[in-house]
């Protein structure tokens, strides 16, 4: 269908559009003409992605004097394939209304592993190493070296792409990864560099959070981009998290072992350069004199990863005169690891700002904070003249260049904690010294300023007011839609106590005592036997599980429970998960019925879909809070409520309820699906808490349901289950409709006929 929004004519690729798709797409281009940012919430399973691609299409489509680039970024591979298919769908749509001039040029952009087509370097396991083997293969000096010796290996599919230059594009299209590792074996050419290249011309670009936000990768992928981009951060409701891991480091003992290893190889290339080819240490002196940290253009293939610090706060300046010599900077390097490897050996916790860290490293290694924050970008530097290609060897001394770099450039938001042991397992020493970055705005901050406008949307941003707050910056839009409903098909309960009418709580004083667990053990023995298919069940936390679920097996419950239904486990091996998963469905789709355990923070949380007859159920057993006492969370607390004036309570208990959502919004992945969610905590029925719900479930939560116990759940279980087993009217009856097409939207635009959301 297609329709107008003020002076934009939307082409939607389906015959019905959701009121609250529409409106969506009503506030969203508020937001492209303001040219602001805006933070949209929208129920999961109400096509939000469609929406989307759609509205922000055919606004560049009706605008064609200036045109606007998309880059939507997906946290997993997954849903990047998920959405370049939607936008496939919905660009053969377009052209087929349109013609040949609505076409676009649409991708993917993935690592190496993902995209590489070269047989031999696929097959190494981990991300670090296919980089390293790509290297080995594609670097300049191995190519120049290749010419001379005909036995050197090259990748045939990286010189047949520079052989093509000019003539290596992408034809108009939307290409998912599994596309461009086809059209690159078609061609000859390598995927993954010529995706990179395309990246520049694309009108819409899928890639994930860390190629805008993760500054080492940023500076080579984004600093391309227009300035007239709009950029989605999509599923964004832990997007402070990303940022802050993107400018976090750690160190343990084994990363300055493997440092002092790749010190003493580079050492040994210096010397052998020495003996035969001094000049090339000389070039590199003078360019640093000149001060020229990085060479001007680098080949594709010899780029690695960019500066840790934000573009921003990188001082344009040579780089200072005791670290330009190769030997000189490689014994600053030493002296800052035998420095780190004291700090290591204590038996108390400590803590303190960068600023205190610098000065005590300054006294007692003497490396002053300039130097420090030159260190990646020398290290840089030297690695090319020394044409390392192993990178994946280097990934050591790269990490202690990290942290010498961000604790060089950054004085605030920033601590550095070092703990002996961890404390959930204190008899075993592990030492760890942890740069932990507690503003999330700084690693957002050059993304709001670079781009026009910036959309953050999700199914669970509730509260809205806190985000702008966390990420620091101004939203011209911030709205949260609810759900346009045929018949109520989710069914939320909060239950407080057992049978018994004893109280139900993970708390710590209640967690362990066994007339909680055997409440819940009967709250899930007692569903098992109403509810048919899947059941999906959320724990606080792995520990709590194990020790949950050994309680139940003693008693006999887990027993009674699989007469029922089979039981299936997460865990931290994500094979094993992944295994557990597939017989979970298997056995929901033959009838025998599942039971899925799961940890709110895990894996099975954040990315898979519990959709249909895969989750008719979802308790949460608990709130899932934060582990309080960890001193990085602690750390942060303390900066949002100095900086932000942000109460640690709001934030652990916005933090726990958003994981919440997220967990029992599993369920539900389109309106004609049904679901009922538990949250079983006493602690859910307290207002503070239970308003930080999304809308959409709150609307949802009707009062008779907030103080149950588990007989009650049960009954309305029962009578849910029974209303959701009679046929109903899809488009909505009675004066509701939830499926508009287009007369009706005609209407509704124009003001004719009454429409009741």
């Amino acid at each position: 269908m297609k329709f107008q929004i003020e002076d934009v004519t939307v082409y939607f690729p389906y015959d019905n559009i959701y009121p609250e798709q529409y409106s969506y797409m009503v506030e969203l281009k508020r937001a492209l003409d303001a040219k602001g940012h805006c933070l949209l919430e929208m129920p999961t399973g109400t096509g939000k992605t469609i929406a989307l691609l759609s509205l922000i299409t055919s606004y560049v489509l009706s605008k064609p004097s200036n045109p606007v680039k998309l880059l939507y970024c997906t946290r997993t591979v997954h849903e990047m394939e998920k959405t370049l298919a939607e936008l496939r769908f919905l660009h053969d749509y377009q052209v087929k209304e349109l013609g040949p001039s609505a076409r676009i040029l649409a991708l993917g952009l993935s690592s190496r592993k993902n995209l590489c087509v070269n047989p031999r370097v696929v097959s190494a396991e981990n991300r670090d190493s296919v980089d390293a083997a790509c290297r080995k293969l594609t670097a300049s000096w191995v190519r120049a070296m290749a010419v001379e010796n005909p036995n050197i290996p090259t990748c045939e599919f990286f010189e047949d792409y520079e052989k093509a230059a000019s003539d290596a594009v992408l034809p108009p299209g939307v290409y998912t990864l599994q596309d461009l590792r086809a059209f690159g074996k078609l061609k000859g050419w390598c995927p993954y560099f010529l995706a990179r290249h395309m990246v520049q011309f694309a009108n819409v670009v899928v890639y994930s959070y860390q190629y805008l936000l993760d500054p080492k990768v940023a500076g080579i992928i984004s600093k391309e981009m227009q300035r007239e981009t709009v950029v989605v951060f999509d599923e964004a409701h832990n997007i402070d998290n990303v940022c802050i891991e993107a400018l976090s480091v750690n160190v343990r003992m084994q990363t300055l072992e493997g440092a002092t290893r790749n010190l003493n190889r580079m050492s040994q290339e210096i010397e052998r350069l020495k003996a035969t080819d001094a000049g090339r240490l000389r070039a590199e002196y003078n360019r640093l004199v000149d001060g020229l940290a990085q060479r001007g253009n680098l080949p594709l293939g010899d780029t690695w990863l960019a500066n840790p610090a934000l573009p921003d706060d990188i001082l344009k300046e040579a780089v200072p005169g005791n670290i330009r010599r190769a030997e000189h900077f490689l014994s600053v390097l030493r002296r800052l690891l035998q420095y780190l490897k004291g700090r290591l050996q204590t038996d108390i916790v400590e803590k303190e700002g960068p600023v205190t860290f610098v000065a005590s490293i300054n006294a007692q290694v003497g490396i002053d904070q300039k130097m420090l924050k030159f260190c990646y970008d020398r290290l840089h530097s030297l690695m090319l003249t020394l044409e390392i290609t192993d990178t994946d060897e280097f990934l050591h001394i790269q990490t202690i260049c990290d942290l010498a770099t961000l604790v060089g450039t950054y004085t605030r938001g920033f601590s550095v904690i070092i703990e002996p042991v961890d404390e959930r397992m204190p008899h075993i020493p592990d030492p760890v010294l942890q740069l932990c970055c507690h503003d999330a705005s700084l690693a957002i901050k050059p993304v709001f300023e670079r781009f026009q406008s910036v959309v953050i949307t999700s199914g669970t941003l509730s509260p809205i007011d806190l985000y702008p707050r966390l990420l620091n910056f101004n939203p011209v839009v911030s709205r949260s839609f609810t759900m346009s409903l045929t018949r109520d098909c989710i069914c939320p309960m909060v239950l407080t106590r057992g049978s018994d009418q004893l109280p139900v709580s993970t708390k710590y004083d209640l967690r362990s005592d066994p007339g909680v667990e055997k409440n819940y053990g009967k709250l899930l023995l007692e569903m098992v036997s109403v509810v048919p298919d899947g059941i999906v069940c959320f724990f606080v936390s792995y520990s709590y599980m194990d020790g949950i679920v050994n309680s139940w097996h003693e008693s006999g419950i887990l027993k009674e429970i699989m007469q029922h239904k089979l039981v299936f486990i997460e865990t931290q091996d994500v094979v094993e998960t992944t295994l557990a998963l597939d017989n979970y469905r298997r056995a929901c789709d033959c009838g025998r019925g599942a039971v899925f355990f799961s940890v709110a923070r895990g894996k099975v949380a954040e990315g898979i879909d519990f959709d249909r007859h895969y989750g008719r159920l979802v308790i949460m057993f608990g709130v899932p809070f934060q582990y309080t006492l960890s001193r990085i969370l602690l750390a942060r607390l303390e900066y949002l409520r100095e900086t932000f004036q942000i109460k640690e309570g709001d934030f652990l208990t916005f933090d726990a309820l958003r994981q919440a959502a997220q967990c029992v919004g599993r369920v539900i992945r389109s309106k004609a699906d049904y679901g009922m969610m538990i949250f079983a905590d006493k602690r859910y029925s307290r207002h503070d808490k239970r308003s930080k719900l999304p809308s959409w479930i709150l609307s949802q939560l009707r009062d008779a349901h907030l103080n149950l116990s588990t007989d009650m759940a049960v009954h309305i279980a029962r009578e849910f289950l029974r209303r959701m087993a009679q046929p109903y009217d899809k488009s909505g009856a009675m004066g509701k409709r939830t499926l508009l097409s287009q007369e009706d939207l005609e209407k509704m635009v124009n003001g004719v006929g009454e429409m009741m959301f």
